[in-house]
């Protein structure tokens, strides 16, 4: 149905990029898309609507879940690129009111965790409050093997000036560790 633009009827303006959609399908699965269906608004606003919070990517997976209630396969890109769509995924679900694709993109966040983005998920997850994805980002951090590389990584310093309270989370994590190691 999503390939289907025949029957569409509202066109999402991202960029320079244009997807077409089924409003009833967008309100079914979204509490977000309903309210905006909902409102009083003239039709010709209604049938085109500019999205500006979202890269096309990002709205495009957006969409595959909607209408698929799946992940899209990333075949397409590298494994950071396709991490780094999923962070914004999750930042999407999240606006969208979809809780079951935010907590998909969180267990693949975790299954995906390294060095070099386990900072940055650890923001994401104290920023829409997704507790597993915080706890297995405390979790990787904690050992005292990966905390310099941590802190070596542009991720931890985006955490730090944005968010430090998680990382109180981690420090104490490594502290009792320690604690009870002795």
């Amino acid at each position: 149905m999503l390939e289907d633009t025949s029957t569409a009827d509202v066109t999402f303006n991202v960029e320079q990029e244009t997807f077409a959609a089924h409003r009833a399908v967008l309100a079914a699965r979204s509490p977000v898309f309903r309210k905006q269906f909902s409102e009083p608004m003239n039709e010709k606003k209604m049938s085109r609507i500019t999205i500006n919070s979202v890269e096309p990517a990002v709205f495009k997976a957006l969409l595959h879940f909607i209408y698929t209630d799946s992940l899209p396969v990333m075949d397409d890109f590298s494994r950071a690129e396709s991490n780094a769509v999923f962070q914004h995924l999750l930042a999407a679900a999240d606006q969208y009111g979809l809780e079951r694709l935010k907590l998909m993109c969180a267990h693949t966040l975790v299954m995906n965790l390294n060095v070099e983005n386990v900072a940055s998920a650890l923001w994401l997850a104290d920023k829409y409050n997704c507790q597993k994805l915080k706890e297995a980002c405390v979790n990787f951090m904690a050992p005292s093997n990966r905390v310099d590389a941590v802190v070596a990584s542009q991720g931890y310093q985006l955490l730090k000036r944005g968010s430090p309270s998680p990382l109180a989370d981690v420090w104490e994590k490594r502290s009792r560790a320690r604690q009870s190691f002795l």
